[in-house]
C-alpha cells in the first residue's frame, strides 16, 4: 500500500499546471510537483521567520495539491469551488487510505486545516500558493512569454495575498 501512495504522489511530476498551458500557451509548463516544491521552500522560510509550526506548514505545502494526482489540475472556471472540494475530498480519501491509519489521520487533519484556512499556517500557505504562482509568472516573462497574459496571474496573486511582506515583494515585481 505504501508503494501505491508513493506512486500516486509521484504522478504530480507528470501533471502540468493547466493555466500556463491554456491561458499563456506554454507548451511544457511546470508540473504540479514543481509548484508544490516552490511553495514548500517559500513556506519553510516564511514560517521560520514568523515562528510558526514549520513542520506542519511543510506537510501542508506538500499535501495541498496531492489530490490533483487523481483529479488533475482544475482551473477556477472549469469547476465550482463546491464541486472541486467534493472531488478533491474524495481523491484525498482514496490517496490517504494507502497509508497507515495514524499517519493518514494526521495528514487528513492537516489537509482539512489548509482547506478551512483557519490557522496562521493555513492562511499563510494559501497566500504563498498564490505568491509562488506570481514568481513563476515572472520566470515565464523572463523567458519571453506574453507579459499581457502573465500579468493576469500576478494581478490574481495580488488580490489574494494579504501579508505586507509578500505584497511588498509583489509590488516590487515589474514585468515589461
Amino acid at each position: 500500500m505504501l508503494f501505491d501512495f508513493f506512486y500516486l504522489a509521484s504522478e504530480l511530476k507528470r501533471i502540468p499546471r493547466s493555466g500556463w498551458k491554456s491561458k499563456v500557451g506554454i507548451e511544457h509548463p511546470e508540473s504540479i510537483a514543481d509548484h508544490s516544491y516552490g511553495t514548500a521552500v517559500i513556506a519553510m522560510v516564511l514560517s521560520d521567520m514568523h515562528n510558526l509550526d514549520t513542520g506542519k506548514i511543510l506537510k501542508m505545502a506538500l499535501l495541498h495539491d496531492l489530490a490533483e494526482s487523481i483529479t488533475g489540475d482544475f482551473m477556477p472556471e472549469e469547476i465550482s469551488k463546491e464541486n472541486k472540494k467534493v472531488v478533491e475530498d474524495d481523491a484525498m480519501k482514496e490517496i490517504l487510505a494507502k497509508l497507515p491509519e495514524n499517519i493518514a489521520h494526521q495528514y487528513n487533519n492537516i489537509w482539512h486545516e489548509y482547506m478551512r484556512a483557519n490557522t496562521k499556517e493555513a492562511t499563510l500557505l494559501h497566500e504563498i500558493d498564490k505568491f509562488e504562482m506570481a514568481i513563476q509568472a515572472m520566470k515565464y516573462s523572463s523567458e519571453g512569454f506574453s507579459n499581457e497574459k502573465l500579468g493576469t496571474f500576478i494581478e490574481s496573486a495580488k488580490k489574494e495575498v494579504k501579508s505586507k511582506e509578500l505584497m511588498d515583494i509583489l509590488d516590487a515585481l515589474s514585468y515589461k
